[in-house]
């Protein structure tokens, strides 16, 4: 899963991102309202957590801008303030979840995947491709009800197909997804290939029954 914590509050900021990749997630930060603005625009997340007073701005702004270009994005706001008018306005104007500030990291996560279950996962924590079953709680993968061996990334980018089938992912937008700001310093994109082909060779004997290349643009996840 790729999260974006919008929070200001270093220390805060660092804590969440320590937990949640120990969780196996890959995590993105913005320390400001402008940084969030600038990440929110230029790339996808499953899941935003967004402090409602960042320093240079307001984060309700940023959950309309979301809510209007990025419809499918779970919003999750934290704030320090616990007034039921602050709640009712973010709820309002489309956050999935409120959670008051100070909190257990466990409860943030458990309202993370709960978050993404009724949203991207319609509420199940397993998702279904015809004889392929992903368990998103145990992080595990099924074909014909045989459990498939998957590394973390090949898990994740079968994840990531399954949700967006049908969809042609560029292989930028592939490594953004499974390596977040690090694939800015990827030097070419050899390598997704290769867990591409791997992911094949597990899903069918065909290899390419479900992951079919469009040439010059990048892959797509489609039954045929």
């Amino acid at each position: 899963m790729k999260i974006l914590i919008a929070e200001d509050e270093t220390a805060l900021q660092q804590s969440i991102v320590t937990y949640l990749e120990g969780d196996g997630n890959i995590c993105e930060v913005a320390s400001n309202f402008s940084d969030a603005v600038y990440k929110v625009d230029l790339y996808e997340y499953d899941i935003v957590i967004l402090d409602v007073n960042l320093v240079t701005g307001s984060g309700l702004e940023i959950l309309k801008m979301l809510k209007e270009t990025r419809k499918s994005t779970g919003v999750l706001i934290i704030s320090a303030n616990n007034s039921l008018q602050d709640k009712l306005e973010g709820l309002d104007l489309g956050a999935d979840d409120y959670l008051t500030k100070p909190f257990h990291l466990a409860e943030l996560n458990s309202r993370i995947k709960a978050v993404l279950r009724r949203g991207v996962f319609g509420g199940n924590e397993t998702i279904k491709f015809n004889e392929i079953a992903i368990d998103t709680k145990s992080k595990t993968a099924y074909i014909n009800d045989m459990y498939m061996p998957l590394t973390r990334k090949e898990y994740d980018l079968l994840l990531f197909f399954i949700t967006n089938q049908g969809r042609v992912l560029s292989k930028e937008i592939i490594a953004e997804h499974l390596w977040g700001d690090h694939s800015d310093l990827i030097d070419n994109y050899d390598f997704i290939y290769v867990h591409i082909n791997n992911l094949r060779k597990k899903l069918t004997e065909d290899g390419s029954k479900y992951i079919k290349t469009a040439y010059g643009s990048g892959y797509k996840f489609m039954e045929e």
